[in-house]
């Protein structure tokens, strides 16, 4: 296992091919599951602070549970977040919408994207599928293999593009570029080495 900057890596995120399939899915990951998205301190304040201007981008269920339970709600999972979103009908993320096509997608992005917020959305929402979990002193960015990702899989297969790859993006914006750079040259280290 690697570590970078106190965090433990998962090789599956160097080994596994990933490309989200929204087609195939249907963002399903905002739907199942077995609790809200994770949310650090930060974020949790993000949504106090910027609710009102995320409101009008989410459907009405999702209104009234906020308005019911808070903007967000106490975590009792593994990870290393103390808050989450709360979730409609104890499944679909509050700030779910959807699109023409029937895909969910994210409220809190979608504020982003019209320019009426300057953050995109919660960490552990931009990271999935890499989860980060507490593991003792360090924290660990864990692979979650879920079924609903299959077809990410089989794309990611097909066009031979890592995960940590995938989330390039999202990485460097949470950990940095000097982060995603150390992983990148473990990753070609590594692949070198086997060859």
């Amino acid at each position: 296992m690697l570590l970078i900057n106190d965090f433990l890596i998962d090789e599956k995120i160097t080994t596994t091919h990933f490309i989200c399939n929204l087609q195939a899915c249907k963002g399903a990951c905002c739907i199942e599951g077995d609790g809200g998205a994770p949310l650090l301190e930060h974020e949790a304040d993000q949504l106090e602070r910027d609710y009102h201007k995320i409101e009008p981008f989410l459907t009405e269920e999702g209104k009234e549970v906020i308005e019911e339970q808070g903007s967000y709600i106490p975590s009792d999972t593994r990870e290393y977040a103390d808050y989450a979103t709360p979730l409609i009908e104890q499944k679909a993320c509050a700030y779910i919408t959807y699109n023409e096509l029937g895909i969910s997608k994210c409220g809190i992005q979608e504020a982003h994207e019209a320019g009426v917020i300057d953050w995109i959305k919660p960490q552990s929402c931009h990271l999935y599928p890499i989860r980060i979990e507490r593991k003792g002193v360090f924290k660990q960015l864990q692979y979650d293999q879920w079924k609903i990702c299959a077809p990410a899989c089989q794309l990611g297969q097909k066009e031979k593009l890592p995960l940590y790859q995938f989330l390039k993006a999202p990485l460097i914006t949470h950990f940095g570029a000097d982060f995603y750079q150390q992983l990148d040259a473990y990753v070609k280290q590594k692949n070198a080495n086997s060859k």
